[in-house]
C-alpha cells in the first residue's frame, strides 16, 4: 500500500479567499484536496459543486476528492468529473443501482468509492468493496464541517480495514472528520490509509495570519503521520 496521503477540505476554507487558502495548503504539502457537495437534500445543508471544483482546477494538478452528499448522485458524478474530479465517492443510502452507479464514475475516468457515514452499517458497503479504489469511513455526522471526532468510529475503522484486508485488495480507506495532528498516527494504526483534515487545518484564531497558519498545520499533520 503507498503512503499514507492527506486532503485538505475545501469546505473550511475561507469562501472569500478560496485561491489563497488553496496555494497555501498546495505549497504547504498536502496530496490532494477534498471537495464536500451538499445538495441540502440529502444532508440538511448546501455547499458547492461543478463550478467551484472547475474553478480550482487550475490552481493545481493534485487529486481533487469529491464526496457527493447529494440525493442524485449519478448526476452530480458526471458533473464532478467533468470539472475536474479524480476520485468520487457516493453513499450507499442514496438509492439507486450501486454497482452500475461505481463502474459510471470508473467509465468517465475517476476512482470511484463508497462513504460510510458513523449510523449507517458496514453491511451496506460490503458487498461492493470489490468494485471500489477506496471507502470513505465518516468519524462525524454528514453535513458540517468543525464537528467533533466520534469515538465509536475506532471500532467500525478496524472492522472496515480487517475487511480489506480479507479481500486482499489495495482499498484505500480515507478517514474523514475530526482529524487532527493528536489523533492522526492512532488512526493511521487503526486501519485508515488517507485523511481529510478541514478544520484542523483551515480555522484560525483572529490574530493569525490564515494562510500561513493553515499552511503550518498541514505540515504539523505530516509529521504527525507515521
Amino acid at each position: 500500500m503507498p503512503k499514507g496521503r492527506l486532503f485538505a477540505s475545501v469546505m473550511a476554507a475561507d469562501y472569500t479567499c478560496f485561491a489563497e487558502d488553496i496555494r497555501a495548503v498546495v505549497e504547504a504539502g498536502v496530496d490532494g484536496l477534498h471537495f464536500d457537495v451538499m445538495d441540502g437534500v440529502f444532508v440538511p445543508n448546501i455547499t458547492f459543486g461543478r463550478d467551484l471544483v472547475a474553478a480550482i482546477r487550475p490552481l493545481t494538478d493534485l487529486p481533487f476528492n469529491a464526496h457527493l452528499m447529494v440525493a442524485k448522485p449519478d448526476l452530480i458524478a458526471e458533473q464532478v468529473i467533468e470539472a475536474g474530479a479524480n476520485e468520487v465517492a457516493i453513499h450507499p443510502e442514496a438509492g439507486g443501482d450501486l454497482p452500475r452507479s461505481l463502474a459510471r464514475i470508473r467509465e468517465l475516468g475517476a476512482q470511484p468509492a463508497v462513504a460510510l457515514d458513523p449510523r449507517v452499517p458496514l453491511e451496506m458497503i460490503e458487498w461492493v468493496l470489490n468494485d471500489v479504489d477506496y471507502a470513505v469511513v465518516m468519524s462525524v455526522n454528514p453535513g458540517f464541517s468543525g464537528q467533533r471526532f466520534i469515538p465509536a468510529v475506532k471500532r467500525k475503522l478496524q472492522v472496515i480495514a480487517e475487511a480489506v484486508r480479507e479481500r486482499g485488495r489495495d482499498i484505500r480507506l480515507l478517514l474523514d472528520g475530526g482529524v487532527a495532528a493528536d489523533n492522526i498516527a492512532e488512526l493511521a494504526e487503526l486501519g485508515a490509509t488517507d485523511f481529510v483534515a478541514g478544520g484542523s487545518i483551515f480555522y484560525n484564531r483572529p490574530d493569525e495570519d490564515r494562510p500561513k497558519a493553515a499552511a503550518d498545520r498541514v505540515r504539523q499533520l505530516r509529521e504527525a503521520m507515521p
